[in-house]
């Protein structure tokens, strides 16, 4: 808080629940609040208060869910990011915070697995969250997706000028044309010759929080 001092702040956070019942935002403070200074339980009561008044909150359900896996109340901190997840989509801190709760306290990497893709996707993140779900890939047994490869070129180097070679003509067939004209299968002189066969086309490109810190090269779940 800007005073620095906890009571102040705790105090001034009460006072505004009080002048406006109807906001969670105070009480989603007061709930970080009290969890920065160890009081788990009233900072679950608080951060219960503020989901009830606003059950659309992403935030609110998301620090909600950080106080409970504090208290070691796992599957409740899941739920509740899930609920997050539910009232937003896109927010992007209640799906690493369900992929580390999953994978370190729930033992469901496929859970895990599928909340840190998402959240990969959400923010373009590159590491430390690949190495989590490159790991998670291995446990789970699901190959990492490569980039499909592109096909090779055409070869057109032993095709004569201007295109393919016109057919033979048969012995016996025909005598050939009177001088100025065009000989059968050719391109005639004033006009340009096919052009050469595409090449290949270019590849496309490739597919594109908390007690316990995560393991090595893992993302930090922050609280």
């Amino acid at each position: 808080m800007r005073s620095g001092n906890t009571s102040e702040a705790e105090l001034e956070l009460k006072q505004i629940s009080v002048t406006y019942p109807q906001l969670s935002t105070p009480y989603v403070n007061l709930g970080i609040l009290f969890r920065k200074s160890g009081h788990l339980d009233e900072s679950e009561a608080a951060l219960k208060s503020a989901v009830q008044r606003n059950g659309s909150s992403a935030i609110a359900w998301t620090e909600l869910g950080a106080t409970q896996r504090m208290r070691g109340e796992f599957k409740e901190a899941a739920d509740s990011y899930e609920k997050a997840i539910a009232a937003d989509p896109n927010y992007a801190a209640a799906y690493r915070n369900l992929g580390v709760v999953t994978d370190l306290y729930l033992g469901d990497p496929e859970r895990a697995l599928t909340a840190f893709e998402r959240y990969k996707q959400i923010t373009g993140e590159d590491k430390p969250v690949s190495t989590w779900i490159a790991e998670l890939r291995q446990r789970t047994g699901k190959s990492t997706p490569r980039p499909t490869a592109a096909p090779a070129p055409s070869d057109s180097s032993n095709a004569p000028e201007g295109g393919a070679a016109p057919a033979a003509t048969p012995s016996g067939g025909p005598p050939a044309p009177a001088d100025g004209a065009a000989a059968p299968g050719t391109a005639p002189a004033d006009k340009a010759a096919p052009g050469t066969a595409p090449s290949g086309e270019a590849p496309p490109a490739a597919p594109a929080a908390g007690t316990a810190a995560p393991p090595a090269g893992k993302p930090n779940t922050g609280e």
